[in-house]
């Protein structure tokens, strides 16, 4: 593998990495994106999404 090879590959697995970044932060109103890193390397992303309900209008719709 050339030098200009081993660059390239490198630049590409960061645009995937932040891809997916991306991916996982889009349509999250609630939550959070954990991004875990092994040995200097992104090995990981964990994503936890939170709905939240406002607490009278469900209790309006469930009173008889």
């Amino acid at each position: 593998m050339g030098l200009e090879t081993g660059i390239f590959d490198k630049e590409q697995q960061v645009a995937d990495i932040a891809n997916q970044i991306a991916i996982a932060l889009q349509g999250i109103r609630f939550g959070s994106v954990e991004i875990i890193i092994h040995e200097s390397k992104v090995v990981q992303i964990e994503r936890r999404e939170k709905l939240r309900f406002d607490r009278r209008s469900t209790l309006e719709k469930s009173s008889f």
